[in-house]
Protein backbone atom coordinates (compact mmCIF):
# COMPACT_ATOMS: atom_id res chain seq x y z
CA UNK A 1 0.00 0.00 0.00
CA UNK A 2 2.61 2.45 0.90
CA UNK A 3 3.98 1.89 -2.51
CA UNK A 4 1.89 3.88 -3.65
CA UNK A 5 1.78 6.67 -1.96
CA UNK A 6 3.48 9.90 -2.15
CA UNK A 7 6.18 10.52 0.50
CA UNK A 8 6.77 14.19 1.45
CA UNK A 9 10.07 15.03 3.44
CA UNK A 10 9.67 17.19 6.11
CA UNK A 11 12.26 19.51 7.68
CA UNK A 12 12.08 21.22 11.09
CA UNK A 13 13.54 24.84 11.05
CA UNK A 14 13.31 27.54 13.69
CA UNK A 15 12.17 30.71 11.97
CA UNK A 16 9.53 29.90 9.38
CA UNK A 17 9.54 33.14 7.83
CA UNK A 18 13.49 33.38 7.81
CA UNK A 19 12.98 29.76 5.53
CA UNK A 20 10.60 30.84 3.48
CA UNK A 21 12.49 33.21 1.15
CA UNK A 22 15.34 30.73 1.33
CA UNK A 23 13.35 27.83 -0.28
CA UNK A 24 11.12 29.35 -2.72
CA UNK A 25 13.64 32.30 -3.79
CA UNK A 26 16.82 31.16 -3.48
CA UNK A 27 16.20 27.41 -4.14
CA UNK A 28 12.64 28.57 -6.17
CA UNK A 29 10.20 26.34 -4.87
CA UNK A 30 6.72 27.13 -5.14
CA UNK A 31 4.38 27.34 -2.25
CA UNK A 32 1.68 24.64 -2.29
CA UNK A 33 0.28 25.86 1.29
CA UNK A 34 0.95 27.82 4.20
CA UNK A 35 0.13 27.49 7.70
CA UNK A 36 1.24 29.36 10.66
CA UNK A 37 2.79 26.04 11.49
CA UNK A 38 4.53 24.84 7.73
CA UNK A 39 5.25 25.71 4.38
CA UNK A 40 4.83 22.92 1.31
CA UNK A 41 6.79 23.36 -1.23
CA UNK A 42 7.08 21.66 -4.51
CA UNK A 43 9.78 20.15 -6.44
CA UNK A 44 10.06 17.95 -9.22
CA UNK A 45 8.03 15.13 -10.42
CA UNK A 46 5.43 15.57 -7.81
CA UNK A 47 7.37 15.46 -5.14
CA UNK A 48 7.00 17.90 -2.45
CA UNK A 49 8.89 19.71 1.17
CA UNK A 50 7.11 20.42 4.44
CA UNK A 51 8.78 23.03 5.93
CA UNK A 52 7.50 23.30 10.21
CA UNK A 53 8.57 25.09 12.87
CA UNK A 54 10.69 23.03 15.24
CA UNK A 55 14.39 21.75 16.38
CA UNK A 56 16.34 21.84 13.16
CA UNK A 57 18.46 18.47 12.27
CA UNK A 58 21.91 20.05 11.78
CA UNK A 59 24.26 17.64 10.71
CA UNK A 60 22.88 15.49 8.68
CA UNK A 61 21.77 15.09 5.03
CA UNK A 62 17.78 15.69 5.56
CA UNK A 63 17.06 15.12 1.76
CA UNK A 64 18.60 15.69 -1.94
CA UNK A 65 17.27 16.48 -5.45
CA UNK A 66 18.20 13.81 -8.02
CA UNK A 67 18.72 16.50 -10.70
CA UNK A 68 20.39 15.61 -14.26
CA UNK A 69 23.28 18.29 -14.68
CA UNK A 70 24.47 19.04 -10.76
CA UNK A 71 27.27 21.77 -12.81
CA UNK A 72 23.64 24.04 -14.14
CA UNK A 73 22.02 23.58 -10.67
CA UNK A 74 24.93 24.30 -8.56
CA UNK A 75 25.40 27.70 -10.40
CA UNK A 76 22.15 28.64 -10.77
CA UNK A 77 21.91 27.67 -6.98
CA UNK A 78 25.30 30.10 -6.22
CA UNK A 79 23.52 32.66 -8.57
CA UNK A 80 20.94 32.53 -5.86
CA UNK A 81 23.01 33.49 -3.24
CA UNK A 82 23.35 29.46 -1.75
CA UNK A 83 26.61 28.61 -0.40
CA UNK A 84 28.26 24.92 -0.95
CA UNK A 85 29.69 23.04 1.50
CA UNK A 86 33.74 21.63 1.20
CA UNK A 87 34.58 18.44 2.43
CA UNK A 88 37.52 15.98 2.98
CA UNK A 89 35.32 12.80 2.82
CA UNK A 90 33.73 12.40 0.22
CA UNK A 91 36.22 14.96 -1.40
CA UNK A 92 34.24 18.05 -3.16
CA UNK A 93 36.20 20.11 -4.87
CA UNK A 94 34.24 23.70 -6.22
CA UNK A 95 31.42 22.23 -4.20
CA UNK A 96 30.74 18.81 -6.02
CA UNK A 97 31.93 15.14 -4.68
CA UNK A 98 32.57 12.26 -7.15
CA UNK A 99 30.77 9.17 -5.50
CA UNK A 100 31.61 6.03 -7.62
CA UNK A 101 29.21 6.63 -11.00
CA UNK A 102 27.41 9.70 -9.14
CA UNK A 103 28.17 13.23 -8.13
CA UNK A 104 27.09 15.02 -5.54
CA UNK A 105 26.94 18.61 -3.66
CA UNK A 106 25.65 19.92 -0.30
CA UNK A 107 24.08 23.46 1.15
CA UNK A 108 22.40 24.35 4.25
CA UNK A 109 19.35 26.04 5.15
CA UNK A 110 19.01 28.85 7.31
CA UNK A 111 18.91 26.86 9.78
CA UNK A 112 21.96 24.38 9.34
CA UNK A 113 19.96 21.33 8.13
CA UNK A 114 21.86 19.98 5.02
CA UNK A 115 20.10 19.30 2.06
CA UNK A 116 22.20 17.44 -0.99
CA UNK A 117 22.26 17.49 -4.77
CA UNK A 118 22.52 14.35 -6.79
CA UNK A 119 23.22 13.26 -10.12
CA UNK A 120 23.82 9.95 -11.43
CA UNK A 121 22.00 6.80 -12.21
CA UNK A 122 18.48 6.50 -9.82
CA UNK A 123 18.92 3.42 -8.06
Amino acid sequence: MLSEAMLVTTVAVADLERAKPFFSEQLGLPILDETPFAIRFGAGKGTQVSVRRGQPNVGQTVAHFEVNDIDVVVRDLRSRGVTFEEYESPKTVDGIAQIGPARAAWFKDPDGNIFGLREGPVP
